[in-house]
C-alpha cells in the first residue's frame, strides 16, 4: 500500500474507535483503550482501561495464562490456584490414574499442597508485555522488494527482536504477524514450568454428555479442573518441578463472584485464542469444504471406531487411550459442523460478493489496481494448484502419522541423523539416545501394538486408495507387488516384525543402536517411505504454489482495510493473548427453535442415563442433586446453576478463560462454542455465535459440596456484589444470608472493590 493510502487508514482507524462491533473481534489488549473501552463501558464494564492491561501495576493481563501452549487459564487465589477446563487438564489426569487409583473417573482434589500432583513438561506462560514493531520489521522493504527477499528479511529480524527480548533466557518472546503479514507485534513472557494438579471432578461430570453433547447448547458440564503454579523462593520461575519450589505469588488473581448471571450482563472473555481465518479467501473456503474437512472427518472418523471398538472391551486400554480418544474426537465433530455451518450459511457465497465488490473497487482507481490488481487472481491460481496436492498433504498428517507406529518411528529421526554422520560422533549419539528415553517411556505407558495394527492397516489402506497414484511414496508399491494389494498382510508384517511395537525392544536397540537395524524395521522403512516422498515430490510443489500465494493474501488483506476503512477490523486468532466482550444472551437456533442462556442442575437429572456412559451421573452428585442440597450456591430460584452462554467472540485455545463480568469477578469459565456457529472461525455470524460457559457457582458446588473440598474454595475470594453490570435485565442472584451477614461490600473513589468481613479486610 503506498504511503498516502497507509496514511489514511490509520487517521481513520484513530478518529473512529467506535466503529468497532462489540460482538465481533478476539481484541490485542495492547490497543483496549484506543479501540475498545468506550463501547465496553456502554455495555457495563466497570473497570479503566489500566485495570485491564497495562505494563507498570497488576491488572487483568497478569491473572491470565497460557496453559501448555494451548489452552487458557486464571489464578484465583494469591497462592498462585488456576482454574482451566477438564479437558484441558485431561492429559495431565489420565497420566496420574491407573486402574488401583483412577482419579480420571473417581475425580481427585488434594487435601495439601504436599499431595498435588507434579507434571513435568507442562508451563504456563505469563504476558510480561507486548509491544507493535511493525516499522521496525519493515523498515526499508518497499512494494518492489523481490518476496523471497522480504521474507528472509522479516524472519530474521523477527528471531532477531525475540532473541534480545528474551535476556538470555529471563523470558519467552516471539514476534508474530497479523493482518497476513501488513503488521507485526512482540510478545514477552515469563514460563513457569512447575504446573500441579490440584483438582478435578469425576471424568462424568467433567466431560458429562461426551461427544453427544460436544459442540452442543444446552450444556451440563462441569467442564473444570484446577492446577497450581509453582515458584522459587524468589517468586521466579524455575524450567521444571524443583525441591524446593512454594506456590507463585500472582500479581493479580481474579475475585469470584457468587451473584451469577442475567441476561443483558457484560461479558468479557480473556485468554489465548488458537487459529481463525476470517480473511480466507472464498478459493480457500471451497478447498476446505471440498477437500480438507471431507478428509480430515473422514480419516478420524475411522480411527476413532477403531479405538472405541478395543477401549469398551478393556476398562484398562480405555483409560490409556482416553485422552488420545479425546483430542481426536474434539475436532473430528467440529470439523463436520464447520462443513455443515458452511453449507447452511452460503459461507463461500458471501465470500464470493466480498470479494466481487472488492475487485470492482480496485479497478476504480488506477494507483489501487497497480497496487492490489492481480491479488485475487494469484490467489485462485494459487488454491487450483494447490487443490492438485492438498489430499496428499492431508493424508500424511491424518492418515500415515494418525498411526502411532509412524509417529514413533518419526522421534527417531534425530538419531538416525546422528548414526549417519561421518565421522560418527559418539556424544551426539549418546544425546539422541538420551533425548529419547523420556519419550519412548511416555508412548508405552499408553500405547497398544494390536489396536495400532488394525488403525495402521485401516487408515494406510485409505491413504493407499484416496490419494492421487503419481504422489504415493514407495512403499505402496511394495504392498501391491509383495502383499497382493492386502494393506491388512502388509501390516501384519510390519507388527510382527518391528521393535517399535514393543517398548523392550525399543530400550534394546537404544543400547546398542545402529543405522543398520533402524533403517532395516518395517515400522521405520514404512515412516521414511512417506516423509521422503512427501519432503520430496509434495512439499516443492505446495511452497511453489504458496510463495506466491503469501503476496497475494497479504495485498487481499491491505486492500479489504483500506476499501472498508471506517471498519476497525480484529486481527485473527494466532495464539496470543486477546479479549473479547459482549453480553450475556440467548438466541434462536433455527425456525422455531429458541434457547434460554443458563441451564440448571434440573438438566442433569434430565439427561441421567445410567446405560450410557456420555450421561452417567456419581452417585453422590445424584444423590445431592435430588436433595436439592445446593448451599450458599444457588440462584435467587432455588435453582443450581450450571452454564450460561454469551455472544463473546471466541475458538480453540480459549478453552479455560475466564469469563468476567463488568466488575472484573469471575462469573464463569469458557469451554466450548455451539453447533449452529461452527463456522465461527471462517465467518463470523452475530446473531448465531455464542459462548459456553460453564457457571462459577457449578465450579465452587462441584468443589465444596460434592468434592468436599471447602479448603480449596476457601483459598479463593469470594464476593457477591449484586446484579453484574450490564445493559438488559438484571436481578441480584441469591446466596445464603449467612454469606451476606458476613461480608460488607464497599466501592471506593477508583472503582476498587473492598470486600470487609468480620475479621479481615482485601482490596481486590
Amino acid at each position: 500500500m503506498q504511503k498516502t493510502h497507509w496514511a489514511k487508514v490509520l487517521l481513520l482507524t484513530l478518529l473512529l474507535p467506535l466503529a468497532a462491533r462489540a460482538d465481533e473481534g478476539m481484541w490485542l489488549p495492547l490497543f483496549v483503550k484506543r479501540l475498545n473501552h468506550a463501547d465496553m463501558q456502554k455495555k457495563g464494564l466497570k473497570l479503566t482501561a489500566d485495570e485491564i492491561y497495562d505494563v507498570n501495576t497488576a491488572s487483568l493481563k497478569d491473572a491470565v495464562v497460557q496453559l501448555g501452549g494451548f489452552c487458557t487459564g486464571e489464578f484465583v487465589s494469591s497462592q498462585g490456584l488456576l482454574l482451566t477446563n477438564h479437558h484441558c487438564g485431561y492429559d495431565a489426569i489420565q497420566s496420574h490414574s491407573t486402574p488401583q487409583n483412577n482419579i480420571l473417573q473417581n475425580g481427585f482434589y488434594a487435601a495439601s499442597k504436599a499431595e498435588e500432583k507434579k507434571n513435568p513438561g507442562l508451563f504456563v506462560d505469563i504476558l510480561v508485555r507486548m509491544e507493535e514493531v511493525t516499522g521496525k520489521v519493515l523498515e526499508g522493504i518497499t512494494p518492489t522488494t523481490p518476496e523471497a527477499e522480504r521474507m528472509a528479511t522479516i524472519q530474521k529480524r523477527q528471531r532477531e527482536m525475540a532473541d534480545n527480548a528474551k535476556e538470555n533466557g529471563k523470558y519467552v518472546a516471539y514476534v508474530r504477524d497479523m493482518f497476513g503479514g501488513n503488521e507485526y507485534y512482540l510478545f514477552i513472557y515469563q514460563r513457569f514450568g512447575d504446573v500441579r494438579l490440584v483438582g478435578a471432578p469425576p471424568e462424568a461430570v467433567g466431560k458429562f454428555g461426551g461427544d453427544t453433547d460436544n459442540w452442543m447448547w444446552p450444556r451440563h458440564t462441569g467442564d473444570f479442573s484446577m492446577f497450581r503454579v509453582y515458584a522459587d523462593k524468589n517468586n521466579q520461575p524455575t524450567a521444571g518441578p524443583e525441591e524446593g519450589n512454594i506456590p507463585y505469588v500472582p500479581k493479580k488473581h481474579l475475585p469470584v463472584a457468587l451473584q451469577g448471571v442475567n441476561e443483558g450482563d457484560f461479558a468479557m472473555v480473556f485468554g489465548f485464542p488458537g487459529r481463525t481465518q476470517r480473511f480466507l479467501p472464498a478459493a480457500g473456503l471451497q478447498l476446505a469444504l471440498d477437500q480438507s474437512n471431507p478428509a480430515r472427518i473422514k480419516l478420524r472418523d475411522t480411527r476413532l471406531k477403531l479405538w472405541k471398538e478395543d477401549m469398551d472391551q478393556d476398562p484398562a486400554l480405555r483409560l490409556k487411550y482416553a485422552s488420545k480418544y479425546a483430542n481426536i474426537a474434539n475436532y473430528w465433530k467440529y470439523f463436520i459442523g464447520q462443513n455443515e455451518g458452511m453449507k447452511r450459511l452460503k459461507t463461500v457465497d458471501a465470500k464470493k460478493a466480498e470479494e466481487n465488490a472488492l475487485l470492482q473497487w480496485i479497478a476504480q482507481d488506477p494507483a489501487r489496481a497497480q497496487q492490489y490488481g492481480d491479488a485475487l487472481n494469484v490467489i485462485n491460481q494459487s488454491y487450483a494448484g494447490i487443490r492438485q496436492y492438498n489430499l496428499s498433504s492431508q493424508y500424511v498428517n491424518e492418515a500415515a502419522f494418525g498411526t502411532e507406529i509412524v509417529t514413533l518411528a518419526a522421534r527417531m529421526m534425530p538419531l538416525a541423523t546422528a548414526l549417519k554422520a561421518t565421522p560418527q560422533d559418539k556424544a551426539a549419539v549418546d544425546k539422541a539416545v538420551a533425548d529419547l528415553k523420556e519419550p519412548v517411556a511416555e508412548y508405552f505407558k499408553d500405547y497398544n501394538a494390536a489396536t495400532d495394527k488394525k488403525v495402521f492397516a485401516a487408515l494406510m489402506n485409505l491413504y493407499m486408495q484416496d490419494v492421487p497414484k503419481d504422489q504415493l511414496p514407495d512403499v505402496f508399491q511394495t504392498v501391491q507387488k509383495q502383499y497382493g494389494g492386502s494393506m491388512q498382510k502388509y501390516a501384519d508384517y510390519v507388527f510382527s516384525n518391528s521393535f517399535l511395537t514393543s517398548e523392550a525392544k525399543v530400550n534394546a536397540f537404544l543400547a546398542a543402536p545402529t543405522l543398520a537395524k533402524l533403517e532395516a524395521d518395517p515400522g521405520y522403512k514404512t515412516y521414511q517411505s512417506v516423509y521422503s516422498n512427501y519432503v520430496q515430490n509434495i512439499v516443492p510443489k505446495l511452497q511453489g504454489l504458496q510463495a506466491g500465494l503469501g503476496r497475494a493474501n497479504r495485498l487481499y488483506v491491505a486492500a479489504l482495510r483500506e476499501k472498508n476503512s471506517t471498519k476497525i477490523y480484529s486481527p485473527d486468532a494466532n495464539s496470543t493473548i486477546r479479549l473479547s466482550y459482549g453480553t450475556v444472551r440467548p438466541y434462536k437456533g433455527r425456525d422455531a427453535v429458541a434457547y434460554d442462556y443458563k441451564t440448571t442442575a434440573q438438566g442433569i437429572l434430565e439427561k441421567e442415563d445410567a446405560t450410557n456412559p456420555e450421561f452417567v451421573v456419581p452417585q453422590k452428585e445424584l444423590e445431592l442433586l435430588k436433595m436439592k442440597d445446593y448451599g450458599r450456591f444457588a440462584d435467587k430460584q432455588g435453582n443450581l446453576p450450571v452454564a450460561f452462554i454469551t455472544d463473546n467472540d471466541i475458538t480453540g485455545g480459549n478453552s479455560g478463560s475466564p469469563v468476567i463480568n463488568g466488575r472484573g469477578e469471575l462469573i464463569g469459565i469458557a469451554f466450548d462454542g455451539n453447533w449452529e456457529a461452527m463456522t465461527g472461525d471462517l465467518a463470523y455470524d452475530p446473531e448465531l455465535k455464542r459462548c459456553i460457559n460453564v457457571d462459577i457457582r457449578y465450579v465452587l458446588w462441584c468443589i465444596e459440596k460434592m468434592g468436599g473440598a471447602k479448603h480449596l474454595v476457601d483459598e479463593m475470594t469470594l464476593v457477591n456484589n449484586g446484579p453484574n453490570p450490564g445493559v438488559g435485565p438484571a436481578t441480584a442472584a441469591g446466596a445464603d444470608m449467612s454469606d451476606v451477614e458476613k461480608m460488607k461490600v464497599k466501592t471506593d473513589k477508583g472503582g476498587k472493590t473492598k470486600i470487609k468481613r468480620k475479621k479481615d479486610a482485601a482490596m481486590l
